[in-house]
């Protein structure tokens, strides 16, 4: 179990001890304007020509734009957390980069294999939504060339189109992380024009027909509340990608500058965008008219512009191609991430010496992905999808919290390996051994060097409690909140002590000081995740109410996906991890 819990630790650059001299670097090319480009290409995808409709129908009713506003909150909670460790730590690998320097190996294997899961769907989705887009160009399934056209094969429904652009996508990630994101930032560029003449157009008819779906006798919260937050949760997934920036961290030319710029302008683009589409959408017709699959082309229909569905079919392929980019390029840099620290095969760690690429992890996902997308329709196993990002989100909520009050011993590049591990020991345990030798060198300086490190151990051993039992608390609100078994009183008195649990741990912990400043890990400068502890915890609460409410089937899903990765983990991943070979990497 030890070995479960065994951190990684890094040097001041944010980088592994072992491996920040012995491995070649990922190119740093990226710009501020590359990672919005980046993120709002693997946020905005074909959803929100299609998700609007049935959210709207079903939940929110004209609400629909407070939705996109109230779960817009929510991602941003998310994107605070990613933005700090993404400068304290700016390398390859996102989450799982974080979780292992944080919490330890075997949390990190299960975030990095279910991101693994979480692009792999995501990406065949995406593929597999493209050529049923781009029929309505040729006039038909009749004119769409035949050997790209979907055939069924022994009742199998192949789609060649969709494994033939992922393998084009494929060889243009393998060029260079340069041209890969300005590739995206034109498609991009597209995806984002379609939606601005869906504004403007929009408005124009909703200013000239008095905005029929605003009418004063239309309830604007026609499923009240709870239809409210339904709908908020739903629209939540429309936020997925903006985590796709911090997996090219170690590509940005300026991380502590450019990854916070990069994530907090990407997702707060993609909140405008989504409430005035929304806004203008549910404005135009009343709600209940709105057609759940094709909403904004639909509309137009109706108000005789048949020719604006092939500006609004090529936006949704360009989301399509930007969401199926968006999949395409954190995937090898979480393979090489878990192949540098030993848990998968050196071949995926692999770095092409002219491009500065991870080519052989892009080409080993490309070629899944297009193999998935050819031969299978991923729609029902969308449900997977989220539970990677979920994990994901909450792991980093938790890792911020134990980087500010519980943070593992930093390394410094400048020291030998003897003196760190004495400082090591020192900072965590207070060895006697350390102790004895302080007292014989130093007999009257070592009373108050014992007493601030016996100070110390009490307070990380508080924090540590604290953050423990305010995670337990949210798993045991959640429950109690999400059971439809419990009865009624049974479930108010768990949620009560849910919230006891939550909320006496942080009123402790928000006295309890941080770290000191000299001792964190990583990189000191760069964005600051603020109203820590509180938000930090809220972000956990959010997450694992989505989490537990996502269904049983999915879970059982993922559980066998989990199972999977656990039998690698134990049969490859921990007994060829470099933590192994006790190289100065445990904390």
């Amino acid at each position: 179990m030890s070995t479960l819990f065994r951190r990684k630790r890094i040097d001041s650059g944010g980088q592994a001890t072992r491996s920040s001299h012995a491995r070649r670097q990922l190119a740093r090319r990226l710009s501020a304007l590359d990672l919005v480009a980046i993120g709002v290409g693997s946020t905005i995808g074909a959803g929100v020509y299609i998700l609007v409709g049935t959210v709207a129908r079903e939940h929110t009713g004209p609400a629909l734009p407070f939705a996109f506003l109230i779960s817009g909150v929510a991602a941003a909670l998310s994107a605070f957390c990613y933005a700090e460790l993404a400068c304290r730590c700016p390398s390859a690998g996102s989450a799982y980069h974080y979780s292992y320097i944080c919490i330890g190996e075997g949390v990190a294997w299960l975030i990095g294999w279910a991101l693994i899961l979480e692009y792999t769907l995501g990406g065949a989705a995406a593929a597999r939504g493209i050529s049923p887009n781009l029929i309505l160009f040729f006039g038909g399934e009749d004119r769409f060339p035949v050997l790209l056209a979907r055939q069924t094969f022994f009742g199998v429904v192949i789609d060649p189109c969709a494994a033939i652009v992922v393998l084009v996508m494929t060889g243009l990630l393998c060029i260079g992380i340069k041209e890969s994101s300005l590739s995206q930032a034109v498609i991009t560029s597209m995806n984002i024009s379609a939606l601005i003449f869906v504004i403007i157009a929009g408005s124009y008819l909703g200013y000239n027909t008095g905005w029929p779906g605003y009418e004063t006798s239309i309830n604007y919260f026609p499923f009240g509340v709870d239809g409210f937050l339904a709908g908020s949760a739903v629209v939540f997934f429309s936020y997925v990608g903006f985590d796709c920036i911090t997996s090219t961290a170690e590509e940005v030319k300026h991380p502590q500058r450019d990854l916070p710029f990069g994530i907090g302008v990407s997702l707060s683009i993609c909140v405008i965008l989504y409430m005035v589409v929304s806004a203008v959408i549910v404005g135009l017709v009343p709600y209940n008219a709105l057609d759940p699959d094709t909403p904004i082309s639909s509309i137009f229909n109706t108000y005789g512009l048949r020719w604006a569905e092939y500006i609004i079919t090529t936006g949704a392929v360009t989301a399509l191609c930007a969401s199926l980019m968006g999949a395409l390029l954190p995937q090898p840099r979480i393979l090489l991430a878990m192949a540098r620290d030993g848990l998968l095969p050196s071949f995926f760690s692999e770095i092409n010496k002219h491009t500065q690429a991870p080519v052989n992890s892009t080409i080993v996902t490309g070629i899944f992905i297009a193999v998935l997308s050819f031969l299978m329709d991923v729609s029902e196993l969308a449900g997977m999808v989220s539970v990677g990002t979920l994990l994901a989100f909450t792991i980093v909520a938790i890792s911020v919290l134990i980087l500010r009050y519980v943070p593992p011993v930093e390394v410094s590049v400048s020291r030998n390996r003897q003196s760190s591990d004495s400082v090591a020991l020192q900072q965590d345990t207070g060895s006697q051994e350390v102790d004895a030798l302080s007292t014989a060198k130093h007999p009257l300086l070592h009373k108050g060097a014992s007493e601030g490190a016996l100070r110390e151990l009490k307070r990380r051993k508080i924090a540590s409690w604290c953050i423990t039992l305010s995670c337990l608390g949210v798993l045991v609100l959640t429950s109690a909140a999400s059971s439809r078994i419990l009865p009624r009183a049974s479930r108010f008195i768990a949620s009560g002590v849910g919230a006891v649990l939550i909320v006496c741990p942080l009123v402790v912990l928000s006295c309890t000081d941080e770290a000191d400043a000299s001792h964190y890990v990583g990189h000191s400068g760069g964005f600051r995740c603020p109203w820590v502890p509180f938000l930090p915890v809220i972000c956990v609460l959010i997450n694992t109410y989505l989490l537990i409410n996502l269904g049983a089937s999915t879970w059982i899903k993922v559980s066998i996906w989990l199972a999977a990765g656990a039998v690698i983990y134990l049969s490859y991943g921990r007994s060829h991890s470099l933590l192994n070979k006790n190289d100065g990497l445990i904390s």
